[in-house]
């Protein structure tokens, strides 16, 4: 800097000079996340704002860098008022350090600031279905649970589903790569359930649960009856022999009371079945003549009636 005095008529004229230093001035950064605290596949956005410290003064240029611990290093660049912004989806649940950085301009020194930032799990819905429904009694049985995150968050959940069936089993299903679980079961008596699916959750996501009811109907059974021997002379023993079978896909051994009705003979009320379905009973009692002999099976909780009929001759 040079001052110069041009003098007068008294007065010569003269000059002198000095030099005068002007540092950069100091800055300040203060960072913040929003939303806070964000879920697992949410975006957040770091916000930095760099502010000269008085007696400087302006608005600082350049770009601010943000370190996030455990995290992603982003860029911002600093616009109006000294504000720069970068935003990312891809924190997993936790609580994390954020460190921006400004670099400085040839006006403005650097300066950092930290805040922390909390990722809770994302929330999840669980949807459960059955099928076949309705089924029949031993038919088998598939629970398929889908679990899917609320937040829209492009994870998928990991871990288990548990699938309590009221009056019923509790099974349990790991969740695919699709946030899908299944569980099969061919132990429902005919009846109407409710199934609960409960998914527990991982560390991205909270646990949730869901229902469904399923009907399991009886079972249809058919018979087939056989008297022995195929004909026969007055007073003769004569076996007759009934066996109830389920008809597919309904499985397991019907349990219950056969009776028999012969034209000419006898009504056998109440014959027991054994752990084979059969019912067998004797008689000597039938009339001579062509006579009809009808089994009738009345049914149990878990499987439906059915009869059938056969022919007797009795020789005088």
């Amino acid at each position: 800097m040079t001052a110069t005095y041009g003098g007068d008529a008294s007065f010569a004229s003269s000059s002198g000079t000095e030099t005068h230093t002007v540092d950069p001035a100091l800055t300040t950064t203060t960072v913040t996340p929003a939303p806070d605290p964000s879920s697992l596949g949410q975006t957040v956005t770091f916000t930095a704002t760099v502010a000269p410290v008085s007696p400087g003064a302006g608005t600082p240029t350049g770009t601010v860098t943000f370190f996030v611990s455990g995290g992603p290093t982003l860029t911002g660049t600093l616009g109006a008022g000294g504000v720069a912004t970068a935003s990312t989806a891809v924190l997993p649940p936790g609580t994390y350090t954020v460190a921006a950085t400004y670099s400085g301009d040839v006006n403005f020194t650097g300066s950092s600031g930290t805040g922390t930032h909390t990722v809770s799990q994302a929330g999840t819905t669980t949807t459960v279905t059955s099928a076949p429904d309705p089924s029949v009694y031993c038919q088998a049985v598939t629970f398929t649970a889908t679990v899917a995150a609320s937040s829209g968050s492009s994870c998928v959940p990991t871990g288990t589903v548990t699938f309590v069936v009221a009056g019923g089993p509790t099974l349990t299903g790991a969740l695919d790569g699709s946030g899908v679980a299944t569980a099969t079961t061919s132990a429902l008596a005919a009846g109407l359930y409710t199934a609960t699916a409960t998914y527990s959750g991982d560390v991205n996501f909270t646990g949730s649960s869901g229902t469904d009811t399923h009907t399991v109907n009886q079972a249809n059974t058919t018979m087939l009856l056989t008297t022995v021997p195929d004909s026969s002379t007055v007073g003769e023993t004569v076996t007759l022999a009934a066996v109830v079978a389920p008809v597919p896909p309904g499985a397991g051994v019907a349990t219950g009371t056969v009776d028999f009705v012969v034209t000419g003979g006898p009504t056998i009320i109440g014959v027991p079945l054994d752990d084979n379905g059969f019912a067998i009973t004797d008689t000597d009692a039938i009339g001579v003549g062509t006579q009809t002999v009808t089994a009738t099976y009345s049914g149990d909780a878990n499987f439906t009636a059915s009869s059938d009929t056969d022919t007797q001759t009795v020789n005088p």
